[in-house]
């Protein structure tokens, strides 16, 4: 049972700035669409109007800054800071990628798409973070399995807070 727990906790810590950066665009976001309004081949919007230029940035300011947090808790700063980077550049373009997609479904935004609202920022974050460092497998499984009901959760703490419209 101890270990299990080192795992997950381990897993938390590893993936904090992603979720984090996966977070920030909807208490700090708005303005300007990244997508300019601009439609794709299919006439539907590239990403919509939700992906915006102040989100992107500041998931990636606030993705970062955890792992500044996390690289002065762990004495191993620079490190901490260009991991933390990567991960939250691979949420957020995870997450371009999941509303692009949505998109291409005609999946209005907002509506739910099961697994892909969930999964698609931390699949492309390992990825992406996965250039600097390889988490193990047992990290990797255990963050794909916790992702998925913590990011429901939030979004329902952020819907009853009345930062979101939907609670998913």
């Amino acid at each position: 049972m101890n270990e299990l727990l080192q795992i997950l906790g381990s897993a938390l810590w590893f993936i904090l700035p992603a979720y984090v950066a996966n977070a920030a665009p909807v208490v700090l976001g708005g303005g300007r669409p990244i997508d300019a309004g601009k439609k794709f081949t299919d006439g539907r919007p590239i990403f919509g109007a939700g992906k915006t230029v102040q989100g992107f940035i500041a998931g990636l300011a606030a993705g970062t800054f955890v792992g500044l947090l996390q690289g002065i808790a762990a004495g191993t700063l620079s490190h901490y800071l260009v991991l933390s980077f990567l991960l939250a550049l691979g949420a957020l373009l995870g997450d371009l990628l999941g509303s692009f997609i949505k998109r291409r479904l005609d999946i209005k935004r907002g509506d739910a798409a099961p697994g892909l609202d969930q999964l698609s920022f931390v699949v492309v974050a390992l990825l992406v973070a996965g250039t600097l460092t390889l988490p193990s497998w047992e990290r990797i499984l255990t963050i794909l399995i916790i992702t998925p009901p913590i990011h429901l959760a939030t979004n329902f703490g952020g819907y009853k807070l009345g930062l979101k419209s939907r609670p998913y």
